[in-house]
């Protein structure tokens, strides 16, 4: 078997539990800092002269990397070719992504069949007081759920997704995100996944993936690159 052959979740696993290079270790501690920023930066009550400290040390940030050229986040995509640095496509997700600052970020690992996520809120997602925002915990069901139907070998987006809130989710509280496959028909993977804190149910979801030829996968992502 080619290494091209490769089983899908062979290789999501392997990536999930492979190193990465120094740049890309610097990249996510660059952007744990940026995060770090955030969470102070929400609320602050810092005075005038402090915030405007801020401002010139951001700006001068920005500056720098403004010198240097953008990177292709979608070069990693586990079915495109073995090239350039394969932690590109995960990294640089918006919920998952360590190199992304938007991202809390969403930790996951796979035991057996399931997917588990873990994450951590801070302030910047607060919805209702003290409590996660619905629409990131719909993200967050989207992406662990996302790779969980990855294991199935079919790779596909997202048809359907239903959120049931069944308690609110506690901000700056570790939580556990459990998702595996329920059954596949066809070119739909059916899904299923839970939120905890703790012991504590906060959340549950259902999510149908549909399969997409990976032409149209590569058409979209030529789109992506050409930009």
């Amino acid at each position: 078997m080619s290494e091209g052959d490769v089983p899908l979740d062979h290789r999501v696993r392997e990536l999930l539990e492979s190193d990465v290079n120094p740049r890309r270790a610097e990249m996510r501690r660059a952007a744990d800092s940026v995060r770090s920023v955030i969470d102070r930066m929400f609320a602050t009550k810092a005075p005038e002269d402090a915030l405007a400290d801020v401002t010139a040390l951001v700006s001068q940030a920005a500056a720098i990397l403004a010198r240097y050229p953008r990177s292709r986040p979608f070069e990693g995509f586990p079915e495109a070719a073995n090239a350039g640095d394969p932690h590109a496509f995960f990294d640089h997700s918006p919920f998952a992504g360590r190199a992304n600052p938007l991202a809390p970020p969403i930790e996951m690992e796979i035991k057996d069949q399931t997917v588990v996520g873990r994450v951590h809120y801070g302030a910047a997602y607060e919805g209702p007081p003290g409590s996660v925002h619905g629409g990131h915990i719909a993200a967050a069901f989207d992406e662990v759920l996302g790779m969980a139907q990855s294991l199935g070998g079919q790779p596909g987006m997202t048809g359907t997704l239903t959120i049931r809130y069944r308690k609110p989710t506690p901000l700056k509280t570790a939580l556990r995100i459990e998702a595996g496959i329920d059954r596949i028909e066809g070119r739909k993977t059916f899904t299923t996944g839970a939120m905890y804190a703790g012991d504590l149910l906060t959340a549950e979801a259902e999510a149908v993936f549909i399969r997409v030829d990976m032409a149209r996968i590569a058409e979209l992502m030529a789109g992506r690159l050409a930009e």
